[in-house]
């Protein structure tokens, strides 16, 4: 797991620590996942940018990995 991949699982513990620790372990992990999936797609939308850069704009390129994710701004 490189440094990034952990920084953003930490990132999800304290989300969901914090957020959600009145919630069952199961919701809790659910909750987990779901950030974390976020993040991963924000982040590869954010790699993938310089290289379509010339194909279609940077934010066309980000809205289309969002939009085809279903991850809201």
């Amino acid at each position: 797991m490189n440094d990034r991949i952990r920084e953003l699982a930490e990132h999800c513990d304290f989300y969901v620590g914090n957020e959600h620790y009145d919630k069952s372990h199961e919701e809790q992990q659910r909750l987990f996942m779901e950030k974390f999936a976020e993040l991963i797609i924000k982040e590869c939308g954010v790699a993938l940018s310089p290289m379509l850069r010339d194909m279609i704009s940077r934010g066309q390129a980000y809205d289309l990995i969002r939009q085809h994710f279903g991850v809201e701004e």
